[in-house]
């Protein structure tokens, strides 16, 4: 055992370290830095607790260590780069279960009644039913969002009649039975109202995420990372530790700050996003059935010509390079074209793949230079000036009825303007509509052409022409 002032002092220490961590991972370049800060925070932060908070029953803790060390090993070894945001979903669920867990085995505990009296004991039992709240509508979202992430759930939104209404009489009965905990707690009862309300916010979690359609998705991933650090913290108010109320609120605000940036970058409000509805998970080949007119293919062949007399070539992924795992071959390709003095650079929207920053983990992970990865508005001017624009599996992050579809379910959503360029060349393999349901008019520029097929098979097609 080791006393309290060293454990405080561990405490300020892991949570300095967890700043920087968050600082570290803001920028490519510092992101390795980041994640050891917060790998050795966290460390530092274990060791402290099992060393001054534990005093008994050591042998089922490292057994609970040994267990969750290895399964967590276990799944970082094998889980892929595309599954990415199905594996931070589920993460997020793990932390909302936790905190329902800590809730109820803290309300149970035999010796908070002695504890606690008057209003001690109604401030902790209101954060314990907060704690409880956050992390069981956590964890029901999580699970539904790994579920459409994942594909084991349609993406379509489930829009059920008078969802509103729903949800505020799943609200209001959350509010009813947190006063009815509160009032049987003093006597010493409060399991139905606590038990009643789980189920709700269950219920709540599930309905809310089945609602979202495919089209925010990355907007999702980030909402329920907050809500995993508001639960931390709601927990670190229940056991009356600091580390976890101020982790938790660092991983609260700093998932929210996210949200709020995704829901810009989309031109959307977060109120809108809880409501739902946008995005339909794929879709026709064309809205309505509208004649947009004839698309113009392109094969491996032609593709390469372009390619190896152009001097400025940009490159944008979506989702689909991931799912067709063409990163390495984008790399292969993109240092052949450098090795022959041209200029390729990539094109990065904000909400491109299914969580925050997916494209630059793939592109990164097929280690493409981070000198010349962009963001969205650090080159959407330069369009005029590329010779050639490649769009790997993206769709509606670069669909031009964003700015000229005033009526449509994405105007005003900023895109990337590849139609500005001299020639653009999408890889897809059907006329399947994106996320948000809608037909791109870019497929039918005159200065557009597709390259239909696996995007990781046509690349290295176009890859062995050059």
């Amino acid at each position: 055992m080791i006393n309290e002032g060293i454990v405080n002092i561990s405490y300020i220490i892991a949570t300095i370290l967890f700043i920087l961590a968050l600082g570290g991972l803001s920028h490519q370049e510092t992101a390795r830095r980041g994640n050891w800060y917060g790998i050795v925070g966290m460390a530092i932060a274990l060791i402290a607790t099992v060393l001054g908070e534990v005093t008994a029953q050591y042998d089922k803790l490292i057994v609970a260590l040994l267990v969750g060390g290895s399964v967590g090993l276990i799944l970082a070894r094998r889980v892929q780069m595309t599954q990415m945001p199905e594996l931070v979903a589920i993460l997020h669920s793990l932390v909302g279960l936790a905190a329902v867990a800590v809730g109820f085995a803290n309300f149970m505990d035999p010796g908070r009644l002695a504890h606690y009296t008057g209003v001690e004991l109604t401030i902790h039992d209101i954060e314990t039913y907060i704690g409880v709240l956050i992390g069981a509508v956590t964890f029901s979202g999580s699970v539904i969002a790994f579920g459409k992430l994942s594909a084991r759930i349609s993406g379509n939104p489930l829009l059920l009649p008078a969802r509103h209404w729903l949800n505020l009489l799943l609200l209001l009965g959350s509010i009813y039975y947190g006063y009815e905990f509160v009032q049987q707690s003093v006597a010493g009862g409060g399991m139905m109202p606590l038990v009643i309300m789980t189920v709700l916010a269950l219920l709540f979690g599930i309905h809310m995420v089945m609602a979202i359609g495919g089209a925010d998705m990355p907007v999702v991933v980030s909402m329920l990372n907050s809500y995993s650090g508001w639960a931390a913290s709601a927990t670190g108010f229940m056991l009356g530790n600091d580390l976890l109320i101020v982790t938790g609120a660092l991983v609260g605000s700093s998932g929210a700050i996210l949200s709020y940036i995704m829901c810009r970058a989309m031109n959307r409000k977060f109120l809108a996003v809880i409501a739902g509805g946008f995005g339909t998970g794929g879709g026709a080949a064309a809205k309505g059935g509208e004649d947009q007119g004839e698309v113009q293919p392109i094969d491996a062949q032609e593709t390469a010509a372009l390619f190896a007399n152009a001097k400025e070539i940009m490159i944008i992924p979506g989702y689909g390079m991931a799912v067709a795992q063409a990163q390495h071959i984008v790399y292969e390709l993109t240092r052949a074209l450098r090795d022959k003095g041209i200029n390729v650079r990539f094109g990065i929207h904000p909400v491109a793949g299914r969580m925050p920053g997916h494209m630059n983990v793939l592109l990164a992970e097929a280690k493409v230079p981070y000198d010349i990865v962009f963001e969205m508005d650090e080159i959407n001017d330069d369009f005029p000036n590329i010779d050639v624009s490649v769009v790997i599996g993206a769709n509606d992050i670069v669909n031009p009825s964003a700015q000229e579809d005033p009526e449509g379910p994405i105007a005003g959503m900023p895109v990337l303007e590849v139609w500005k360029g001299k020639t653009t060349i999408v890889l897809k393999r059907s006329m399947a509509t994106g996320y948000a349901g809608v037909q791109n008019p870019l497929f039918f520029k005159e200065n557009t052409r597709m390259l239909f097929g696996d995007a990781k098979d046509s690349l290295d097609e176009v890859f062995k022409a050059l």
